[in-house]
Formats: structure tokens, sequence, C-alpha cells
């Protein structure tokens, strides 16, 4: 059996760093993986580009390493993480295994996997997901004269985030490891419904008080009505980033899923 190469296609805010804990632990178990440090999140110190990152960016720079190890004739399996479902949505196009197969070319990707994920539909942005949810389980953000978000209140926005985190000494550090990211990369609407060609998957954190998962389904109901097919839906108690509190059962559903597009 052949097995895909794993992209984790990482929240708002969230550096690859983040997701080390994950990455290391499926590597372990002989697979290709990597988390994507795409344009929109920055640094809260260090150089930024001149020109303010859009999710169009961000898609392009997924879609730029996925050709890359598709091109090397290797599957891929893109795992999405918050925001980071929309512009792995919109990197797909000309890049799933059926289309390259179309084209007398090998390799492509073979699943799109979600863990609590913005799945809009096309003409929607993350931004107009995220007005669509109670005042109460939105962050406020600030925005710097380059158009930088960060967290008014990290505290505040640290209980979102990591809400099954008991300590609030903990949940601080954990967020406070967090960047900046581009205001700009949420109100771009998506072009491109990527879901509607993949089989996929989505990890639904039934605690999750960032998008509660009455929006989770919501979403899961879109896929499945836009592409006439089944979700493989994964319900799991944890809060928004569950690689932190329940990172075992984060690991086996990945592992899991990548199994679903190996080339047996």
């Amino acid at each position: 059996m052949s097995k895909p190469t794993i992209l984790i296609v990482g929240g708002s805010f969230a550096p690859p760093e983040v997701y080390n804990d994950i990455v290391d632990a499926i590597a372990a178990k002989g697979y290709d993986i990597k988390a994507l440090h795409y344009p929109s999140i920055g640094w809260r110190a260090g150089p930024r580009p001149e020109k303010l990152p859009t999710m169009y960016d961000d898609a392009a720079f997924v879609a730029k390493q996925v050709s890359k190890l598709a091109d090397e004739g290797k599957d891929v399996v893109l795992i999405a993480h918050s925001y980071g479902g929309v512009p792995a949505a919109e990197s797909t196009k000309g890049l799933t295994k059926k289309e390259r197969q179309s084209q007398g070319k090998r390799g492509g990707i073979v699943r799109l996997a979600y863990i609590s994920s913005l799945v809009p539909p096309v003409g929607r942005s993350s931004q107009s997901l995220l007005a669509e949810i109670p005042s109460e389980n939105r962050i406020e953000f600030k925005t710097d004269e380059q158009g930088w978000m960060d967290y008014v209140d990290l505290p505040a926005a640290a209980t979102l985030i990591v809400s099954d985190l008991p300590d609030a000494k903990e949940r601080e550090a954990t967020v406070g490891n967090f960047q900046t990211h581009s205001s700009a990369s949420f109100a771009t609407e998506l072009t491109h419904p990527g879901y509607k060609d993949l089989p996929v998957s989505y990890l639904l954190c039934e605690e999750d008080a960032l998008l509660p998962p009455k929006y989770q389904r919501d979403w899961i109901e879109l896929i499945e009505r836009e592409s006439g097919n089944k979700v493989d839906v994964t319900s799991l108690q944890a809060g928004h980033c569950p690689n932190f509190t329940k990172p075992q059962e984060v690991i086996n559903w990945i592992v899991n899923a990548a199994a679903k597009g190996e080339n047996k």
C-alpha cells in the first residue's frame, strides 16, 4: 500500500508549530506529513509582506504545495482546521486525483478532511459565516494600520479557542503562541467548492465554543447537498482545538482519513 502525503491547512492565527505534536506522532507511523504556514498567518514581530494576503493567496500557496507533490506522483490528503477549510477548498481546482488522471497525470488530492472547519458556499466568505454566529461565541479583534488582526482580549479569546482546557493560565499560554492574521483573508469569497469533487471527512467538535456544533452540522449538510455524497462524520467531545485537548483522538482520526485515501 502507498500512503498518501498529509498536508495540514491550519486555523487562522495558528503557525505550523501549533500542530507539532500531531505531526510528529503521525510521521512516526510512516506518513509524510507537514503543517503549512500559509501567507495570511503573520508574525507579531518580524517582516511582513507589503500586500495584505487574501484567502486566494493562501489557496494558491496550498495549491503550489499540492502541485509539487502531485507532480512527484504522490496522492495528497488535505486536513483543514477552522479557517483553513476555506483556502483548502479553494485550492483544489484542477488538483484532484480524478482531474489529473483525466489529463494523463499521476498523483493529486484524494480526500478533504475538516476539523471543526468553516465551509462556505460559493460567494460567501469566512467573515460572512462568522457574522451568523452568536456574539458570545465571537472573538473581538483589533486591526493595525497594515490590516493585521490580533486579539483585543487574549484571555477572553483563549476561553473560546481552547474552552476545554480547564486551567486559565494554560489556556492563555497556549493561545499566546498564536500569531497575527490578515484581515483581508476573512473577507475573501469562495469561488471553488472543492468539497463537491472529493470524498470528505469531518471531525465535529461537540464542545466547540467558537464554532458551535449547530453550525458545523449546517456546513456538513451543505457539503452533502452540494456534492450529492455523504460526509464521513466523526463526533468528538472536544473544543475548537482538539489537537491540544484530545491529541490521540485527532491523531487516530487523521490516520483513518488518510487510510481511506491510500492507493491499495
